[in-house]
């Protein structure tokens, strides 16, 4: 699929790096489409506890591990500070 604006995405947080927190997927909009936008997009990152907006972010595909471990979504693996498309749920 093609990046653009107003679309819905994942990002994947970082986590903290003590580990009391993993890498969670959070509900994003498409904010700005980079010159190359298979790898990177301007995001509003929508939390819980509020919102952020961030530039250039990287795509990633993910992958599988086994077993599963943080920072995965719908059984794949990304890296924190990247965005993904969302697995179509029934």
């Amino acid at each position: 699929m093609k990046p653009s604006i107003g679309r819905i995405c994942h990002y994947v947080s970082h986590g903290t790096p003590g580990g009391e927190y993993g890498k969670e997927c959070r509900a994003a909009v498409i904010t700005e489409v980079q010159d190359d936008p298979r790898t990177s997009v301007g995001l509003c990152v929508l939390n819980p506890t509020g919102q952020f907006f961030n530039r250039a972010v990287p795509q990633d595909e993910g992958r599988y591990e086994s077993p599963p471990c943080a920072g995965v979504c719908h059984g794949r693996h990304f890296e924190g500070g990247s965005w993904h498309w969302p697995v179509r749920v029934d």
